[in-house]
C-alpha cells in the first residue's frame, strides 16, 4: 500500500480534455481570432460549447457502426462544418477551417498540470488515455509542455472510451495488472468505467471546465481511490 492507502500503482493514465487541459477557454480564443480575421463578431465560448456538444454523439455513431472508424480530428472537422453557418462563419475558407480544427491540438494546460505531472513522473509512468487521436495528443503535448512517457489513444485500440478495450488495452500494453494502473480524470463516468475494469481511480475536479455555470463533475460521485483538487495535491496524496 502507498501513502494514499491504495494498491501499489505503477502507472497513471490521464483523461486529457478537461482534466489536463482547458479545452473551452482555448477553443473559444481561437474561434474569436478566426472570426475577427473574417471581420465577423461571434460568441467564441458558445461555438466552443456547441462544438464540444457534438463530441459524444459523434463517437457514439462510430461505436454503433453508423460511421466507420473515424479519428477525433475528422469528427471535429465534420462537426465544425455543420456549426459554422449557425455562428455566422459559413464563409470561412478551407484553409481557415483546417487551421481552426487544429485548435484542439493547441489546448492550454490548467495552471497546475505541468508541474503536477512533472512530480508524478518522478515516481510513476505517466501517459494519456484519451479519445483524442495520436497526432492531436502529440501536438498538444508539445504545445503545452506535457511530459508524457506514453500516449494511449482511442486510435491505439480503435475504440472510444468508455469501451472496455481502452482501459484493458492500456494496462495490457504496459504489462501491468489493471489495479497497478490508475486512471486520473475529472469525469465521474470515465472513472466508473475504468473502475469496472479493475483500474485504480483518481478524481481531480475541474469546476470551470464547462464554464462558470458548470453543474456536473463538481464532486466525486463514486468510491474513487484518491480525490484531489489539483495535480499537485494528487502528487502529495500519492507520495510523489
Amino acid at each position: 500500500m502507498n501513502e494514499a492507502g491504495v494498491a501499489p500503482v505503477k502507472a497513471l493514465v490521464f483523461d486529457v480534455f478537461g482534466t489536463v487541459v482547458d479545452w473551452r477557454g482555448s477553443v473559444a480564443r481561437e474561434v474569436s481570432l478566426a472570426a475577427r480575421r473574417l471581420g465577423v463578431e461571434t460568441d467564441g465560448f458558445a461555438l466552443a460549447d456547441a462544438w464540444r456538444g457534438e463530441y459524444a454523439p459523434s463517437m457514439q455513431r462510430v461505436a454503433r457502426g453508423e460511421l466507420p472508424w473515424t479519428v477525433i480530428d475528422d469528427l471535429h472537422r465534420a462537426a465544425l462544418d455543420r456549426l459554422l453557418p449557425r455562428f455566422g462563419l459559413g464563409a470561412m475558407d478551407e484553409a481557415a477551417r483546417a487551421d481552426l480544427t487544429l485548435a484542439w491540438h493547441r489546448l492550454d494546460p490548467w495552471p497546475d498540470s505541468v508541474a503536477g505531472l512533472a512530480r508524478l513522473k518522478r515516481r510513476f509512468v505517466i501517459g494519456t488515455l484519451s479519445n483524442g487521436n495520436v497526432a492531436l495528443l502529440v501536438n498538444m503535448a508539445r504545445h503545452a509542455g506535457l511530459p508524457w512517457d506514453v500516449i494511449f489513444s482511442a486510435e491505439t485500440f480503435r475504440a472510444y472510451k468508455p469501451d472496455p478495450r481502452t482501459y484493458d488495452g492500456a494496462a495490457a500494453m504496459l504489462r501491468l495488472e489493471p489495479a497497478e494502473v490508475m486512471l486520473v480524470a475529472a469525469h465521474n463516468n470515465d472513472l466508473a468505467a475504468a473502475q469496472a475494469r479493475g483500474l485504480a481511480t483518481g478524481f481531480v475536479a475541474r469546476p470551470t471546465e464547462y464554464g462558470p455555470e458548470q453543474a456536473r463533475d463538481l464532486h466525486p460521485e463514486g468510491d474513487w481511490d484518491v480525490v484531489a483538487p489539483d495535480f499537485l495535491r494528487l502528487a502529495d496524496a500519492l507520495g510523489a
